[in-house]
């Protein structure tokens, strides 16, 4: 299967998007974003990374996430292959599902968030994603790895899971952009990569990194 979510807290102003598939390098190929144009997800059986950062441009000079999928798609011949998510910078959705795409697939939409996935088990697995992400109390990377990790729960891929991927922006932090791009279990890699770049001198020295809102930042950092 590929499944992806993208996601946005209005408290804290952070997006995060997931993706995980059966294939390499979903990170690669699915998530692109940043926290002044919002988030993309391109998939499906012959997805398209035009896709994803034409949506990004798009939203960035204000266009809705639903009117950017709309330009994108009606301009591609080759749109019935693919599959695309988007979230605006106010946290609205869009998404679409070309008519070839291997099923079963589908999007699931909630309030600033928005999940999109082929080649899957069942429609169960979208819904497990959402609600794993909705009803998951913590911060916007743990919520993902948790939405991720229960539509893998309740679904597979015949191939087997080989990738995953977890995207965080936020003009308040440096992104968070961790790949696992082939593993037999990339999940459990994925998690143990977040833990690892969550905790310790490394996460200590993101905090002194510049952002969006403190672009000059530069703190001395001792180890």
């Amino acid at each position: 299967m590929t499944i992806s979510i993208l996601a946005f807290d209005e408290k804290s102003g952070t997006y995060g998007g997931a993706a995980t598939t059966g294939s390499l390098c979903v990170g690669g190929w699915v998530l692109r974003g940043d926290a002044e144009s919002g988030l993309s997800a391109s998939q499906g059986s012959l997805p398209s990374t035009m896709w994803g950062q034409d949506v990004l441009t798009r939203m960035r000079a204000g266009e809705t996430a639903e009117a950017a999928v709309r330009h994108v798609v009606e301009a591609d011949a080759g749109r019935d292959e693919r599959q695309l998510a988007a979230l605006d910078p106010a946290g609205g959705t869009g998404a679409f599902t070309g008519a070839n795409s291997i099923q079963t697939a589908g999007v699931r939409h909630a309030a600033n968030v928005v999940v999109a996935g082929n080649l899957l088990a069942s429609e169960e697995v979208l819904d497990a994603c959402l609600d794993g992400f909705l009803t998951f109390d913590g911060t916007m990377d743990l919520r993902l790895l948790n939405a991720l990790k229960r539509a893998a729960a309740v679904g597979g891929d015949s191939r087997g899971l080989l990738s995953a991927a977890l995207l965080v922006v936020s003009a308040n932090r440096p992104p968070l952009s961790l790949r696992i791009d082939h593993s037999e279990d990339p999940l459990t890699a994925l998690a143990l990569l977040h833990d690892r770049a969550t905790s310790g001198l490394y996460a200590d020295w993101v905090n002194h990194l510049p952002t969006l809102a403190d672009p000059e930042r530069a703190i001395p950092f001792t180890a």
